[in-house]
């Protein structure tokens, strides 16, 4: 009997022990629930400075000139304005044998291109088809700042 009279009553410490605990819990929460957050810091916003002005590349500047002449080949109302524009673009190039090359089909970072050109050649291509069907992708310039190797895609 005393000892089912030790047990009850350890039971009833580690009950009461639980119940206290809890409920001491349970008035934190309370507690911090009933207390305002601290105020947040106020940060003083600060204009960000303006980026500077785009500058473009050499590279750059050579994709839309290219672009244009390429345009102007194959819209050119006749053969000697069209001749007239291939000159102007190949002067661009660090000679006239300057290897075109056309990507016809891309898979994994692997590059399937259409047989190798010439700017010379692709240019009266434009000028017999009247159709600039690519765009420019990539493009290489030698230390001249002359093009030394151009890459298109279909558009």
């Amino acid at each position: 009997m005393k000892q089912k009279l030790f047990t009850n009553s350890i039971n009833r410490s580690l009950m009461i022990a639980v119940v206290a605990m809890l409920a001491m819990g349970a008035c934190k929460s309370k507690k911090k629930a009933a207390q305002p957050a601290p105020p947040a810091p106020v940060e003083q916003v600060q204009q960000p400075a303006p980026p500077p002005a785009p500058v473009s590349s050499a590279e750059e500047v050579a994709v839309g000139k290219l672009e244009n002449y390429f345009n102007s080949v194959a819209n050119a109302s006749n053969a000697a304005m069209a001749n007239q524009t291939i000159q102007e673009a190949l002067a661009m190039f660090s000679n006239q044998e300057t290897p075109v090359l056309i990507v016809i089909h891309e898979e994994n970072g692997i590059k399937d291109y259409d047989e190798p050109t010439t700017i010379k050649k692709y240019l009266e291509y434009l000028k017999d088809t009247k159709k600039n069907l690519n765009y420019i992708s990539d493009i290489r310039m030698d230390a001249n700042g002359k093009v030394s190797e151009l890459e298109l895609r279909r558009k």
